[in-house]
């Protein structure tokens, strides 16, 4: 399971990216199934990420309530991913599965949270939301790259890095009998905005505690993306090697929408927003045999049904039961497709949001819309007024939903960034 980070749903090439190319992601898409209706769990990483590892909607947790998790400021230390519930990765490694987090965990800090105490066995990468590129500094301007549980002191562009670990993780994996599950979680193309050819000026940028989402470049950005690209590409070449990629299935997904030079084409609005463009994200799953090649699909799917796509494919049917996601594979492998209804929630503006067939309700700061994106993806034609019923079944709908998970806190997330979507409303 690949997982980048603030990617936009046109930042590959494969899926309407023309600004630079990536060659490797194309050739997996081309090899497997794109998904073009799929959407993240929230439009922020901390809350999509206890979805991908509960398989359930993020509101049933203290941990999904926080936009985002901040290690040093604001929340509790003893905020994280619940240790007395199973989780994908704790159910793979009951199952036999080796599994490995090599990339950003973002669900709990030291030492009461982390990858090793929540069923990953092995672990390489980045505690926090973000890591300084090339002086690894995250959250607080403190060091945040891990071997395991102690900090990894070495040089490298973390992008390089995790995809480094990765090709050893497989490599060291063919020769053993165990399966492997390995979460390839990246922190690009995430701010700082750090790319190999701007090292010197990223160095001086990362250092600084404030200010890291300043600056970049679309430049910078394309470059970016492209490492993360050329890493998978020798990913994907490593399962090759190995005689693995036939018996392999891999995901490649993104945990939000774009940021500030991300291509969200053809929809509106970013990270942080309940529109498309903060929650339209890119999917790819190739398995042969058990994934159709070559195929763009129109399912409707949410992250947290690739945690019951992963349970599944490992034979853990059982488990699947009292999981809010679906599995998806009887679907990309032929089966006609299904009506989803979806549900999403944001403290930030008082954001709440259905999908059910093609209509969207979306609401934000008191103020609601109706959709249709069969006909407009964009979000522009409000008929909130002129289908007044349709408007009242929706949103009851998201009442009914959200009466089902924990309350929304009242206590303040501080501030954030201004983001030009707010311009919209």
């Amino acid at each position: 399971m690949i997982v980048a980070d603030d990617l936009g749903y046109a930042d590959l090439s494969c899926c309407g990216q023309t600004d630079f190319v990536t060659p490797h992601l194309d050739a997996l898409a081309a090899q497997g199934t794109r998904l073009t209706q799929a959407y993240a769990n929230a439009p922020l990483c901390t809350n999509t990420r206890v979805a991908l590892m509960m398989g359930r909607y993020q509101y049933r947790y203290a941990l999904g309530l926080t936009e985002p998790l901040r290690h040093q400021q604001r929340h509790d230390p003893a905020m994280g991913l619940p240790r007395d519930e199973p989780n994908l990765a704790s159910l793979l490694m009951q199952a036999g599965y080796h599994t490995a987090l090599v990339g950003k965990w973002h669900l709990g800090a030291l030492p009461l949270h982390g990858p090793l105490k929540s069923g990953y066995q092995e672990f390489m990468g980045v505690m926090g939301g973000f890591s300084g590129y090339f002086t690894h500094l995250g959250d607080g301007a403190t060091h945040d790259l891990y071997e395991g549980e102690e900090p990894l002191y070495t040089d490298g562009y973390v992008t390089d890095l995790l995809s480094e670990r990765a090709v050893r993780v497989i490599h060291a994996a063919s020769t053993q009998s165990k399966p492997l599950f390995l979460s390839l979680h990246y922190t690009a193309p995430h701010w700082p905005w750090s790319a190999p050819s701007n090292e010197a000026q990223a160095r001086q940028q990362e250092r600084v505690a404030t200010g890291l989402a300043d600056g970049g470049s679309p430049r910078i950005y394309a470059e970016m993306v492209q490492a993360m690209d050329h890493g998978i590409g020798r990913v994907l070449n490593a399962l090759s090697e190995q005689g693995m990629a036939d018996n392999t299935l891999v995901i490649f997904t993104s945990d939000n929408g774009g940021e500030r030079y991300s291509k969200n084409w053809p929809f509106v609005g970013r990270k942080m927003d309940l529109l498309e463009g903060g929650l339209r994200i890119p999917l790819l799953l190739r398995w042969p045999g058990h994934v159709a090649s070559g195929k763009v699909s129109e399912q409707v799917c949410i992250s947290m049904d690739l945690t019951a796509t992963c349970l599944a494919a490992a034979g853990l049917h059982g488990a699947l039961e009292r999981l809010d996601g679906c599995d998806l594979l009887p679907l990309l492998a032929g089966e006609q497709a299904q009506e989803r209804t979806l549900f999403w929630r944001m403290r930030n503006r008082d954001q709440a949001a259905v999908r059910h067939g093609a209509w969207k309700y979306l609401r934000v700061s008191g103020q609601e819309y109706l959709f249709d994106l069969r006909h407009d993806w964009r979000e522009r034609a409000n008929f909130a007024s002129t289908h007044p019923d349709r408007l009242i079944e929706m949103r009851r709908r998201w009442l009914d939903w959200n009466a089902t998970m924990l309350p929304v806190p009242n206590t303040p997330e501080g501030p954030r960034l201004f983001h030009l979507s707010d311009m919209l409303w």
